[in-house]
């Protein structure tokens, strides 16, 4: 691949129904948390696939269960759930975040989306007094969703990837986003990490979602999560995201 082939992957979002729920999003990165939380709630409520993004240029991969394939990246939605789900088992290097995160802005400026939460573990040292949810968010999240929360900010630092792509969107537009971080351990999946995510979702959002059964969950997929780590353990340095912040 040369590098005018790596700098511009080819980034499309399909939707199968009209996405109107604010959507919350996980990926495959640090422990795997976002991406066990978010994909835990699409299976604890029985969400249905409403759509799916396409990333051509990126490194591939296609999940399958029982021999069936499914799309890497996909849009989940419910009834009984007042967020659409999106769960992004494919990597995405830095050298393509801008241009994924560019790419689901445009389908949500054409939506009638207008607020998303990305929830992401987080590699720093920390204390079991930070085994929480911390947030990272734009003022009209923050005043439509975190003031009646118990959820506090994450201290100084800076985050890269796809989150800092769709923050910075938000700073200057009426997209209201936030990123809920949590500290993670090298286990793949991290479990106890998904755990916080999902109960910092919870909060947000008045999700009535069982938790208890999460680490059960977690060993369930622990085997395929963890061939899905080797894989990314094999990405090189430059295409990780930093996400250097600081309690």
């Amino acid at each position: 691949m040369d590098s005018e082939q790596r700098r511009r992957p080819r980034v499309s979002v399909h939707e199968e129904q009209a996405v109107t729920e604010p959507v919350v999003a996980g990926f495959s990165e640090f422990g795997l948390a976002g991406l066990t939380a978010v994909d835990y709630l699409t299976t604890q409520f029985e969400m249905e696939p409403v759509g799916h993004v396409r990333a051509d240029g990126l490194p591939s991969i296609t999940p399958f269960t029982a021999g069936e394939p499914r799309h890497p990246v996909r849009l989940h939605a419910s009834n009984d759930v007042p967020v659409t789900a999106l769960v992004g088992e494919q990597f995405v290097p830095v050298w393509a975040a801008d241009e994924f995160g560019e790419s689901l802005l445009e389908w949500i400026d054409a939506s009638e989306v207008d607020e998303l939460c990305l929830v992401s573990g987080i590699p720093v040292p920390h204390g079991p007094e930070d085994h929480r949810a911390f947030w990272i968010a734009t003022e009209d999240f923050r005043e439509r969703r975190l003031e009646e929360t118990d959820l506090d900010p994450m201290g100084n630092g800076f985050l890269d990837g796809v989150g800092a792509a769709l923050l910075d969107r938000g700073i200057d537009t009426d997209l209201a986003v936030s990123v809920l971080v949590t500290p993670v351990h090298p286990q793949v999946p991290d479990a106890d990490a998904a755990l916080r995510l999902l109960e910092g979702l919870v909060d947000v959002y008045g999700i009535d979602v069982e938790t208890g059964p999460l680490e059960t969950f977690a060993e369930e997929v622990r085997e395929y999560y963890g061939e899905l780590s080797a894989r990314l353990q094999t990405v090189a340095e430059d295409d990780q995201p930093e996400d250097r912040m600081y309690m």
